[in-house]
């Protein structure tokens, strides 16, 4: 993205499809233009998070996309113990929407499977006696996951959801969108532990 001057937009810069319609941030690679905007406009439609500039992080390949090691040495500790895989489940590898949710896209692009609602995995959660998530961002991502599941799944799905608060934080800045999810989430069944309390 750039601005009139040429200048990329700032780490957590909101931008809007007005944004793009007048020529207040535009992509790069100008064919995209329409691309966008519709793309921005369905977010908005939708009551999605807007299209937000965020620091590189969590990229394919990267430190930041792999599970922390000694989450992974667990990980292989249990399938070694009980001969089983962990299903492990990735997202983001398109680069025009947002992937927030393992679940599905923000807008999902129909040439892209990948996008689309993973019914596969949430079919496979349906079927647990209980649900435990954990992970980051309690503001962001998991938020998105457990909400499109949960809409999968519907409340009685939800009643067998424990989410350990004390395993996920808030993005630095959007504290309140983790609280208003929390809140949310509990009132339609989740329930709500520490680390400590769910494993004693």
């Amino acid at each position: 993205w750039k601005d009139s001057s040429g200048k990329e937009p700032a780490p957590f810069t909101i931008i809007r499809s007005a944004d793009i319609e007048n020529g207040v941030w535009t992509p790069k690679i100008p064919s995209l233009t329409q691309k966008f905007i519709d793309y921005t406009k369905e977010l908005e439609a939708g009551g999605k998070y807007p299209l937000c500039i965020w620091p590189p992080h969590c990229l394919i390949g990267t430190w930041g996309h792999n599970i922390f090691d000694s989450l992974t040495r667990e990980l292989h500790n249990w399938e070694s113990s009980r001969m089983r895989n962990v299903n492990l489940v990735t997202k983001g590898s398109n680069p025009y929407t947002e992937h927030y949710s393992a679940f599905k896209a923000e807008v999902a692009d129909p040439q892209d499977v990948t996008t689309s609602a993973n019914t596969r995995f949430a079919d496979m959660l349906m079927d647990a006696d209980y649900v435990v998530f954990a992970g980051e961002a309690g503001s962001h991502c998991l938020a998105s996951t457990m909400r499109d599941i949960a809409d999968y799944g519907g409340d009685d799905f939800v009643k067998k959801v424990v989410l350990l608060e004390d395993a996920t934080s808030p993005v630095p800045g959007f504290e309140q969108n983790q609280t208003d999810f929390i809140t949310e989430m509990k009132a339609r069944g989740m329930q709500v532990s520490t680390t400590a309390d769910f494993l004693s």
